[in-house]
């Protein structure tokens, strides 16, 4: 019985060493790892990706061609009535603060409400928000597909066919043009807070 138990606890102990050599190991082959203040199941490579949309001037953009540096993403849809305005205007306040220690980033708004959400209802939106804002919005086929690579979620309501609400998530996410998306925000976090993460992540990767 002493045996038994000497097997069980020199595996388990193998098992805590083996977990504990993969946690060290994946964190020094994460450069950002001391920047990263969430968790992402399947890594932060497992968000984010290709998209094909329209911008505010009606032009077909790639992810290549928006994100060009430091980009807060965020999925949301103008007729909103209180959680997208406060998130992208923290969002445009977090990309100021970022400017003023020489960080040029872009605050990115991808439309979840295409059937509305025209070219020229995101250029007005961008317009009122950020001076560097991309709005984006597409087809129904783009708009989903660029929320399946950044796994976000949305849901028209039913009702009125005019001034119907969409519920969706609330993430806004950190995408360097080198790496992908390498971070996410929720709600909570202050444009401030918000800020000296994008400045730990741009200055290691620099």
């Amino acid at each position: 019985m002493a045996k038994t138990y000497a097997i069980v606890a020199g595996t388990a102990i193998v098992a805590l060493l083996a977990g504990l050599w993969f946690a060290t190991a994946r964190n020094a082959a994460d450069i950002f790892a001391a920047c990263r203040a969430s968790q992402i199941a399947g890594g932060t490579g497992s968000i984010g990706g290709p998209f094909t949309l329209v911008n505010q001037q009606g032009q077909t953009v790639t992810d290549k061609e928006v994100i060009t540096g430091p980009s807060i993403v965020y999925f949301g849809y103008t007729f909103c009535p209180d959680i997208c305005p406060a998130d992208t205007a923290r969002n445009a306040e977090a990309v100021d603060l970022l400017e003023q220690q020489g960080i040029m980033a872009t605050p990115v708004m991808i439309s979840i409400d295409p059937e509305r959400d025209t070219p020229e209802v995101m250029a007005d939106f961008a317009f009122n928000l950020h001076e560097r804002m991309i709005g984006l919005t597409g087809t129904v086929e783009q708009v989903k597909a660029a929320s399946r690579a950044y796994k976000t979620y949305y849901q028209k309501q039913e009702g009125d066919e005019e001034y119907y609400l969409v519920n969706h998530s609330t993430f806004s996410y950190l995408a360097l043009p080198e790496y992908g998306v390498v971070e996410y925000y929720t709600r909570d976090m202050t444009a401030t807070e918000m800020a000296e993460s994008v400045t730990c992540f741009v200055e290691t990767a620099s």
